[in-house]
């Protein structure tokens, strides 16, 4: 349950709502098919793909490409693009093994992780400065909710048996804190919940037979390749929090349960989904790595896609209260980042590998938004994510900067 409390799953795809200009009707269907299919692939991939306990959540980095295809094309066309890259995903599992190969290394893990956690951690304090509200309430609600997530954490550590209970319940104490907190200043707001009702069954293909346009195929396909880039940051961070590893078999058996997760998704009209690297962290916050445990939050997912007054519930849970949680688990990704890279030796190549990528990073997260105004669209696609940047960077300087053959078999070593 603190999982799904935790998360802000329903942020993407009312963001693509809105742009699509759906309805309320139309915008709380397709939240609620959107849990489904998070739900759905968190089961596939916690049971059967990575079989770690991933939690699967729409990702961010399509929302501009389906609300062009959408807009332009229709719904029906929008989910027609997410069939074949979903499918192509799946084969890259077995049939293609370097991207396994590739990325399996402690130095492209580990900056990999700490990548992921920096990336993060500006979109969760803007989402508290822009949340509705005063600025200073919301900043002092969200102080007040991650201040009450250290405390549990701290007297996790010191206390024994009293210590363990408010360790593994900390994000729920933190949430319901906060949620109270900011009941106070009068910021929650659960009249929604009336309104929604209490059962919606999905359906196949829920906007109509699926159109294939080519053009709107070929782009959701480069898109897919950014999300298995970002998904693979989130599988690191996972393997390190949970001290299991990352073995290529498993890496490849991810990306097959990665691409099923996603088709079977779109089946139903959801948004690709992806590791949330924020669930990562909050394993590392609360000790507690067991996939049943994963699982069960799956199903929960799913039924929050079938019962829409519990999915609504859900959505009013203020911003600031979340993301003062969630700027707490950026800090333990990059904690558990710093822990995979702390006995690599930093020498002028691993310096490049490991700083280079943490700069792109940061380039692109303060990039102001009105500097992609123009570029091509796969320029655009690549740019609104400082994960996909830093990642592919690293991947690329890992492969093009030369080592020493020494290190080369001290790292061939330290692999197997």
């Amino acid at each position: 349950m603190q999982h799904v409390l935790a998360m802000d799953l329903y942020i993407a795809p009312i963001i693509i709502a809105g742009l699509l200009t759906m309805d309320a009707s139309s915008t709380s269907f397709f939240i609620q098919m959107c849990f489904l299919a998070t739900g759905i692939g968190t089961l596939i991939q916690t049971g059967f793909g990575l079989r770690l306990p991933v939690v699967q959540g729409p990702s961010y980095v399509p929302i501009g490409a389906l609300a062009a295809i959408g807009g332009k094309l229709g719904l029906n066309a929008m989910i027609g693009s997410l069939i074949p890259g979903a499918l192509l995903m799946a084969l890259m599992g077995f049939p293609l093994k370097w991207f396994a190969k590739a990325v399996r290394t402690p130095l492209v893990g580990g900056t990999v992780i700490i990548i992921v956690g920096i990336a993060l951690m500006p979109i969760g304090m803007g989402n508290i400065y822009h949340a509705p509200g005063a600025i200073w309430t919301n900043v002092f609600i969200a102080a007040v909710s991650a201040g009450v997530l250290m405390t549990c954490m701290l007297l996790g550590k010191r206390a024994k048996v009293a210590g363990t209970f408010f360790r593994l319940v900390s994000v729920l104490i933190a949430i319901a804190v906060g949620t109270i907190t900011a009941a106070y200043f009068g910021t929650v707001d659960f009249s929604p919940v009336k309104e929604a009702s209490w059962l919606s069954l999905p359906r196949f293909f829920p906007y109509g037979a699926p159109v294939f346009d080519l053009s709107a195929v070929l782009t959701m396909l480069f898109v897919y390749m950014i999300i298995m880039i970002e998904t693979t940051g989130t599988w690191f961070v996972v393997s390190t929090v949970t001290d299991s590893e990352l073995t290529e078999k498993r890496l490849n058996r991810a990306a097959v349960g990665e691409g099923i997760g996603c088709f079977i998704g779109a089946l139903f009209g959801g948004t690709p989904t992806t590791g949330y690297s924020s669930n990562a962290g909050l394993i590392a916050v609360t000790g507690v790595g067991s996939r049943m445990a994963i699982m069960a939050g799956g199903i929960i997912l799913v039924a929050l896609g079938l019962v829409p007054k519990l999915s609504t519930a859900i959505t009013c849970i203020p911003e600031p209260v979340i993301n003062g949680i969630f700027g707490i688990v950026c800090v333990a990704i990059v904690a558990n980042g710093i822990k995979v890279i702390q006995h690599i030796s930093i020498d002028d190549r691993n310096m490049m590998v490991i700083g280079l990528p943490i700069l792109c990073t940061i380039a692109v997260t303060v990039l102001p938004k009105e500097a992609l105004n123009g570029v091509p669209d796969f320029v655009n696609y690549i740019l609104s994510s400082g994960i996909t940047v830093g990642a592919l960077a690293t991947v690329i300087l890992n492969v093009v900067i030369p080592e020493s053959k020494e290190k080369k078999q001290a790292v061939k070593q330290q692999v197997a």
